[in-house]
């Protein structure tokens, strides 16, 4: 039983690392085997989220199954296998394809199924069969025995432990996926997610036209709207959310200001910020994305903001100088420091998981 387990507790390992984010795994169940003498079977359901398309989440699954020692070929006899993975659903969606068909068209007669499925989503509604998991449950026409297991499978994100940190800052240039990443550890990590409103600064497209007239009122702009962002509430936990991840911190406007302001806008500004600022709270950890900025100004290119696309290297490089200088100060005991000038963690599972290992380590 123990190395079944283990198979069993590898493939969710490998689900996670190849596919998404495991948001529940259903109990362990065993049922005996079906049209053939051999081991009983040990099953259980996983609720993911990933941004794979359904043809290659397919493709993906048929990999797992293969590293773990599956061979699928033109022998259908029932025979025991060392993992069977299938795709139960995708959302609400309904495919049907020569090589995949969801929902599987099996799932209402198969108990084996319902009862792990029932655990984690019984309310769901079966789009094509338009009845709830536990309706489907309750009318099978499966007699089978599916044996609940007192062994549990383990979650492989919880050995991130993001959530440690009650508030946890994202910094970097521009154009280095701060934001983008942010968005995805508070979806994947159940977390409050707090964004910078650059879009609602209306200073910015003309400051890049012309950084001299319009630089106090951009940095203004951008000073009050965070000091109402927080005021507002925006670093305070609700009940539906563990922890808070934010895409900015507040001592960027005094980074930023540094760079833009002439010495006498900046000494103003900076008294302003000490006086909004004072008892604001600091994050539990402070982590910088810290990329070239040649590779800053692709990303830029490549993202298509009209008013960006006039920033030049030398301001990028002068941005990364500031934030390095004022990490230098250390005004938080946690601060962390991750280069990600090689890494794609946007696009590359196996470069997100390295970056979220990296703030986690």
């Amino acid at each position: 039983m123990g190395n079944r387990f283990d198979h069993l507790q590898e493939a969710i390992n490998r689900l996670f690392e190849e596919i998404g984010s495991v948001i529940k795994i259903s109990s362990v169940y065993e049922t005996p085997a079906m049209g053939f003498d051999g081991d009983p079977f040990l099953n259980c359901v996983v609720l993911m989220e990933s941004e794979i398309e359904p043809s290659e989440l397919l493709d993906n699954v048929l990999q797992i199954e293969k590293k773990m020692g599956r061979e699928r070929g033109a022998d259908k006899r029932l025979v025991s296998r060392p993992i069977d993975i299938d795709i139960l659903f995708v959302d609400d969606k309904i495919i049907n394809t020569k090589r995949l068909v969801v929902p599987h068209p099996e799932i209402q007669n198969r108990k084996f199924v319902l009862q792990p499925l029932s655990e984690i989503a019984s309310e769901y509604n079966h789009p094509v069969l338009n009845a709830k998991v536990s309706e489907l449950l309750e009318t099978t026409s499966d007699s089978g025995e599916a044996t609940k297991q007192s062994k549990w499978l383990s979650n492989p994100m919880r050995e991130l432990n993001l959530a440690k940190h009650n508030y946890l800052t994202i910094e970097g240039n521009l154009g280095v996926g701060k934001t983008s990443l942010t968005t995805k550890i508070a979806r994947d990590f159940n977390a409050k997610l707090v964004l910078e409103r650059f879009a609602d600064n209306p200073f910015l497209p003309k400051f890049y036209e012309d950084q001299a007239r319009y630089a106090f009122p951009v940095e203004m702009s951008f000073l009050v709207d965070r000091y109402q962002q927080i005021v507002e509430g925006a670093i305070q936990l609700d009940m539906f959310k563990e922890w808070i991840v934010a895409d900015y911190e507040i001592n960027k406007s005094l980074i930023f200001a540094g760079i833009t302001l002439s010495e006498d806008e900046f000494m103003l500004y900076r008294k302003l910020f000490q006086v909004m600022y004072k008892d604001f709270p600091k994050p539990d950890l402070y982590v910088y994305l810290r990329q070239d900025a040649e590779t800053l100004m692709e990303n830029i290119k490549r993202r298509g903001r009209d008013f960006e696309q006039n920033i030049k290297l030398e301001y990028l490089q002068d941005v990364d100088r500031k934030y390095l200088e004022f990490i230098k100060t250390k005004p938080y005991e946690n601060i962390k420091v991750i280069d990600v000038s090689h890494l794609d963690f946007i696009r590359n599972r196996a470069d997100y998981l390295q970056v979220l290992r990296e703030i986690a380590g």
